[in-house]
């Protein structure tokens, strides 16, 4: 009965857990202290100590949010965790502040303009803090009454008795508040809030004065304090919405629409215009507040000198975010022209970005973060196999060690061992080619694949 047991618990446990894990589900934060220090291993970092410093800083820019126009590269080889680091600095910047990731050859699917493809990305990655007041009334319910007619036809009449520390009021009801009322389940002891604008109504939890009504209440029953003072009050509601958002929906009419289908499409300049001046009124007015965001950008060689020579110009506004790019790319052509640049980015543009280079990974650093994914991926390694997927990323490479975790998983889970050991991740290793090996392979066999041009064969005229 007990293994019975235990068997009906694994399975719902794996049909409630429908997250997915990615390649960077692992990472929680930059793993920085206070001092904007990097910790060896923190939040799902390992490593590269002074690029993380570097991101730090970059942060500490957006929080601050007064310099706008600034630019980073972070270059390194693959597999060197630049995208790692992009993804700490969007969990680091929280859900207020905004963070756009794309990748370069994004633009070039598209169906709009490269130039409009770029503005939509920047105008996503600055936010706008806009500040309102509403009255509301808030008080702990004494008594609802709701009279309903004998025939069942008609109006419903009711009555309301709200209190305070400090007052009691009796308000009249009309049809729309009994339907409000009766759809939040509201009763007496409840503490609620209405906004005055909308009729809406919201319970904030149980008065602590009616804790004891009932001998057991729910894991999800709120006990809150009974509000003081009088039960009509100005409340400030923030609300944060991107400048795209904005955009969208005074671009066509039924824009608020066009948010949730992703069908944007072009924006005219001169909304954009409109927009930026009237958000600049709120600005003196002191009802919005600009939160410059981060725009990444991975694979950025795969930008052409177009969208290089727009990123210049778009870097110089003031309502610009900081811009923030990663290339694996050495010295290699800018893609639109027949010239070389450090990273395929042209000179004019390098010289305005600050660049955070990524160093490969020592040995003891590829270890813990294997760890680190084999925890996050609910697979358990021996020692001995952990040291032997560790020597095998170390010969090929990161990404390639992480590949045969899982599969090394489901080849243990299929002789039903309690964990990975040296033989499964050799049988992953044999079944599964790295990028060398495939090299490899294929100089070997080159003659009996199709399309194949090899040095023999390369100056043949084929008619």
């Amino acid at each position: 009965m007990a293994v019975a047991a235990a068997a009906k618990v694994q399975e719902v446990r794996e049909i409630t857990r429908i997250e997915r894990i990615g390649a960077h589900s692992h990472i929680r934060g930059l793993g920085l202290n206070d001092s904007l220090e990097a910790r060896n291993v923190s939040q799902g970092m390992v490593g590269q100590m002074s690029a993380r410093r570097a991101a730090g800083i970059v942060l500490q820019m957006v929080k601050e949010g007064r310099i706008a126009g600034r630019a980073v590269l972070l270059a390194g080889q693959p597999g060197t965790g630049k995208t790692a680091i992009a993804n700490a600095l969007a969990s680091s910047l929280g859900a207020d502040t905004p963070f756009t990731s794309m990748a370069g050859s994004e633009i070039f699917s598209l169906e709009m303009s490269k130039t409009e493809a770029l503005t939509q990305a920047i105008r996503k990655s600055i936010g706008v803090r806009i500040k309102e007041e509403s009255e509301i009334i808030e008080g702990e319910v004494v008594e609802v009454q709701i009279e309903r007619p004998a025939t069942g036809e008609g109006n419903k009449v009711g009555k309301l008795i709200l209190k305070t520390t400090d007052m009691e009021t009796v308000y009249d009801l009309g049809g729309k508040m009994i339907d409000s009322i009766l759809k939040e389940k509201v009763q007496s002891g409840d503490v609620i809030t209405i906004d005055k604008a909308t009729g809406k109504i919201t319970r904030l939890g149980r008065s602590f004065t009616r804790a004891r009504d009932y001998d057991a209440t729910g894991q999800q029953t709120r006990f809150v304090q009974c509000p003081e003072g009088e039960l009509q009050k100005r409340k400030e509601v923030v609300h944060t919405v991107t400048l795209h958002e904005i955009d969208v929906i005074n671009s066509r009419t039924h824009g608020f629409l066009a948010l949730f289908s992703g069908d944007t499409g072009e924006i005219k300049p001169e909304v954009r215009e409109q927009i930026n001046g009237k958000v600049a009124e709120w600005r003196e007015e002191g009802k919005a507040e600009i939160i410059p965001g981060v725009l990444f950008i991975d694979e950025v060689h795969m930008l052409d000198i177009e969208c290089f020579s727009y990123l210049n110009r778009a870097l110089e506004n003031e309502m610009a975010p900081i811009v923030m790019m990663a290339t694996n790319r050495g010295v290699t052509r800018i893609r639109g022209t027949n010239y070389k640049s450090p990273h395929g980015i042209p000179l004019d543009l390098l010289d305005r970005l600050i660049i955070v280079p990524t160093t490969p990974y020592e040995e003891k650093e590829l270890k813990e973060i294997l760890s680190i994914r084999c925890e996050e991926e609910d697979c358990q390694l021996s020692d001995d196999a952990l040291t032997v997927l560790t020597k095998i990323a170390l010969e090929t490479s990161l990404r390639y060690g992480i590949q045969l975790i899982t599969t090394s998983s489901l080849i243990s889970r299929k002789r039903k061992a309690p964990e990975v050991e040296v033989e499964d991740i050799k049988r992953a290793y044999e079944l599964f080619f790295d990028e060398g090996r495939s090299v490899q392979f294929l100089k070997e066999y080159q003659q009996e694949f199709m399309f194949n041009e090899s040095s023999d064969d390369a100056d043949m005229d084929i008619n």
